[in-house]
């Protein structure tokens, strides 16, 4: 696991080692082991690297690496991340001749890129991010995984492209110079991520996933193309057992082909069910106890301690915890602002940054339990998205608003403001009505927070839209399978993976994802939505029924919690006194972005909990302190 970086200079004097060196600075927290930097004879192409030693821990894995190709001299590679199938590709590409320097996976990239062109990215299962520089043809390959687990971010103008693991070491470049882009802000308060290929910062955009983007130098021609996306439409008729037995065997490959490592490694163990089965796959392959790392919180209900530690007793793990605590707010918050670069607002980013640093002074390689819940329909919002498209339809609606209304006037809730965002929604189609139950900050919400400037800068931006093109394209009629598709497009790249990528690398952890294995996903997007969620409540039914002799049942059907942070009571709390001293200073209103009255009614009110929007104003306001004052 890595940092890449590397720039083109199509108009203007040539790149100087220094603006790589530059860029490989400012990410030297993913990839403490190394550096590397290549610059073309002509000096209009650069190449940087950062290296985290988790494969051939030997010199020869030094990057920026040459590879000759089939006997020419010819290229060269900036890679991130870990091909898990790389042996079996090396073995067939000696078959053709091709010989290789070291144990790296880097090595067999370019040589497939050598026999097959863009085509190699179909025979590359695991997680990357890359750029092949083709000294004899004069381009650029550079590509994306599959799901998005390692980052891509790239700014193009008519003089220069550059591109970077992480916009920080753009923001190091001359030819850029930042600017909020507002669209993405707007877009960022309904979803708490900026959506691809917007970052926040206008100009710079993400590579998204399953994508490759082909640059040929002298022409300045462009093509980004994408390579690969999930069909849900193929469904394959089996009975529980044969589900449960393919799962199985499809889940038990993925975690033993990522427990490979030439580091030491452990695994993530939050205590829920994908943790849970992850560390148990693990502890049958090796032979030693699995080391397992934790966090909770001192709120009991927000702590999952209880659980991780059956699964540690039980599998007989060598475990460590922690409990999170918030308070050195004003020194670990703009700090999480400054890490996450983009406007984020998931909160769980806090515990996941604190498991992930403590994970590191133990290990340098941690598998997770990342995509289950995308996978086998294992959010609440799910079951909710599932009544409304069965029996929406046979509801009184017009009598239910009419309740609702009553309701709302009287009696001030969470729990009565959610069932009035839910009863008010169900004349909307299937994708706007989907919109809203994974929103923040509603439309209606925002008439109410923006300044009237800011609302006519953002008039006719329709964020829920994002969500509505990604619903027709799923390219099933199924519309519970469409908002998995849905999850799996926008919110799983640009929400979870963001998430555990930067909070491992910030410490120099690699994170790896047995659950988003490509192959794993094929096989889940053909079980039926029926076995995923029964019913209207029992979710990840089937992969609890593959599980059931595996995981003990107090873990299996125990309450789902995530990895919630305790918002409401800590913005009730300990991060009171800061929350208002940061959204109410003269710095934040003279933003000119959102009322004052409207931020301190947020931050006033008893009985509803506002805590997850509290925290996506906090962050966004945070992160421009760190980037543009």
């Amino acid at each position: 696991m890595c940092a890449i970086a590397g720039k083109i200079i199509f108009k203007g004097t040539a790149i100087s080692e220094g603006d790589i060196g530059a860029m490989n600075d400012a990410m030297a927290h993913r990839g403490p082991d190394g550096h590397g930097v290549f610059i073309s004879r002509d000096g209009k192409v650069g190449l940087g690297h950062r290296r985290l030693s988790v494969i051939d821990l030997s010199p020869l894995g030094r990057q920026p690496m040459y590879c000759p190709g089939q006997g020419n001299r010819r290229y060269w590679i900036v890679y991130n991340g870990e091909i898990y199938n790389y042996r079996q590709q090396r073995a067939n590409l000696e078959k053709d001749g091709y010989s290789f320097h070291s144990d790296t996976d880097t090595e067999v990239i370019p040589a497939l890129y050598d026999k097959f062109g863009v085509g190699c990215l179909e025979h590359l299962r695991g997680m990357f991010s890359f750029a092949i520089y083709d000294e004899k043809r004069r381009t650029l390959f550079c590509a994306r995984d599959r799901v998005g687990k390692k980052p891509f971010k790239y700014f193009l103008n008519n003089n220069v492209f550059i591109f970077a693991s992480e916009l920080k070491a753009i923001l190091t470049q001359d030819e850029y110079h930042r600017e909020p882009d507002y669209e993405a802000i707007h877009h960022y308060l309904t979803y708490q991520y900026v959506p691809s290929p917007l970052t926040g910062f206008m100009g710079i955009q993400k590579l998204e996933p399953a994508h490759y983007l082909l640059i040929e130098i002298d022409t300045m021609k462009i093509t980004k193309k994408r390579y690969w996306s999930l069909d849900y439409s193929q469904k394959l008729e089996q009975t529980r057992r044969q589900w449960g037995a393919a799962i199985m065997e499809k889940l038990t490959e993925s975690v033993g082909i990522r427990m490979r490592s030439d580091v030491p490694l452990g695994a993530l163990l939050s205590g829920g069910v994908d943790s849970s089965a992850i560390t148990a796959l693990m502890s049958r392959v090796s032979s030693k106890p699995i080391r397992t790392f934790s966090v909770g919180f001192e709120e009991d209900k927000f702590s999952e301690l209880r659980y991780a530690k059956i699964i540690a007793n039980k599998f007989k793990t060598d475990h460590t915890e922690l409990i999170v605590t918030p308070l050195n707010a004003e020194e670990i918050l703009p700090h999480l602002a400054h890490m996450y670069e983009e406007p984020y607002a998931d909160s769980s980013a806090l515990p996941s940054y604190y498991v992930s640093k403590l994970t590191r002074e133990h290990v340098t390689v941690a598998l997770n339990g990342d995509g289950g819940d995308e996978n086998f329909a294992g959010y609440d919002r799910y079951a909710v998205h599932k009544f409304a498209v069965n029996y929406g339809a046979l509801l009184p609606n017009k009598l239910l608003r009419q309740i609702s209304r009553f309701l709302s006037g009287r009696i001030k809730t969470t729990l009565v403001n959610r069932l009035e965002r839910f009863i008010t929604t169900l004349p909307d189609d299937a994708a706007r009505r989907y919109v809203n139950y994974i929103c923040y900050f509603t439309n209606a919400m925002k008439h109410t927070l923006y300044s009237d400037k800011f609302a006519a800068r953002m008039a006719g931006k329709d964020s829920y839209a994002l969500i509505e093109n990604r619903f027709r394209e799923a390219g099933t009629r199924n519309l519970l399978d469409a908002a998995l598709y849905t999850d799996f497009m926008t919110y799983l790249p640009d929400d979870l993976m963001v998430k555990m990528d930067i909070a491992a690398m910030a410490v120099s952890l690699e994170g790896r994802s047995p659950f988003l294995d490509h192959e794993f996903l094929e096989l889940t997007a053909k079980i039926p939505y029926s076995l995923k969620l029964k019913g209207l409540n029992n979710k990840k039914y089937i992969l609890k029924k593959a599980l059931l002799t595996l995981l003990p049942k107090a873990v299996m059907y125990r309450p789902k919690m995530g990895f919630a942070v305790p918002l409401d009571v800590w913005f009730r709390t300990r991060l009171k006194n800061y929350a208002r001293a940061v959204l109410l200073s003269d710095k934040a209103v003279g933003r000119g972005m959102f009322k004052k009255d409207a931020v301190k009614a947020l931050l006033d009110e008893p009985r509803i909990n506002w805590g997850y929007h509290l925290w996506a104003l906090l962050m966004l306001e945070l992160w421009f302190r760190e980037f543009f004052d």
